[in-house]
């Protein structure tokens, strides 16, 4: 879920939506709940906060998505990824440092 994404729609004031997904290249439309003006009121014509709209493609100028919220959804799919695989991180190898490179260092 990526939370506090702003919906830029044609001819409409931006809205704050929090999305299921990023929108995909194959996608026709974007699927969204929580839906609020800028202000943090809910717009006249939702009826209720809970509910899921879906705004289709031809609508949206652009999605704007904060910086923080888009690498913790990457960083969700990877972990669901390597669940599903059953792959895990690879292990970083131990570093040595090369002391005689460190003492040339440290004397200039």
């Amino acid at each position: 879920m990526i939370r506090g994404a702003v919906l830029h729609l044609l001819n409409e004031q931006p809205l704050l939506v929090d999305l299921m997904a990023l929108p995909q290249a194959g996608d026709t439309c974007v699927v969204c709940t929580n839906v609020r003006l800028t202000s943090g009121k809910r717009p006249a014509w939702v009826a209720q906060g809970d509910h899921w709209f879906v705004f289709p493609l031809g609508q949206v100028r652009f999605v704007e998505v904060p910086a923080e919220m888009a690498q913790a959804d990457r960083s969700d799919a990877t972990a669901a990824a390597d669940r599903r695989t059953g792959a895990g991180p690879e292990a970083e190898p131990e570093l040595e440092f090369d002391e005689e490179l460190l003492r040339r260092i440290r004397e200039t």
